[in-house]
């Protein structure tokens, strides 16, 4: 039986994919997702912008399956590596999203630039 890869989806993997980028096609079946409510408000809130409610509603309940609780460890840790990466200035959600990923031992699927080169990222443009 083929092993299932899990990755957190950051909210630029979820516009790449619905926006067709074939870069992102592989992540698109037969992948694990795990991401927080946090990174659908993010996509929803784009959606919106571009294409409307009925279709940032459409992919907000589609994917809200799969979010994960934020507890306070992981806040706590999250704040922690945006001081560390400071210089960066790194969004509150993506670092909570990155560490999530780190605690579940799974790759940090994005094309955000700040993450190119950190462990523990599958960086796709």
């Amino acid at each position: 039986m083929e092993e299932i890869d899990t990755f957190f989806f950051d909210s630029y993997a979820f516009y790449e994919i619905i926006e067709g980028n074939p870069n992102y096609k592989h992540y698109s079946k037969n992948i694990a997702i795990i991401t927080t409510k946090l990174n659908l408000m993010e996509l929803h809130y784009g959606l919106l912008l571009k294409y409307g409610k009925e279709k940032a509603d459409k992919y907000y309940d589609q994917f809200a399956v799969f979010s994960v609780e934020i507890t306070d460890n992981i806040i706590k840790k999250s704040n922690e590596f945006r001081m560390f990466m400071k210089k960066r200035k790194l969004s509150y959600v993506d670092c909570i999203g990155y560490i999530i990923a780190k605690l579940l031992n799974v790759r940090f699927l994005t094309g955000d630039k700040e993450f190119e080169d950190l462990e523990n990222v599958e960086y796709i443009k």
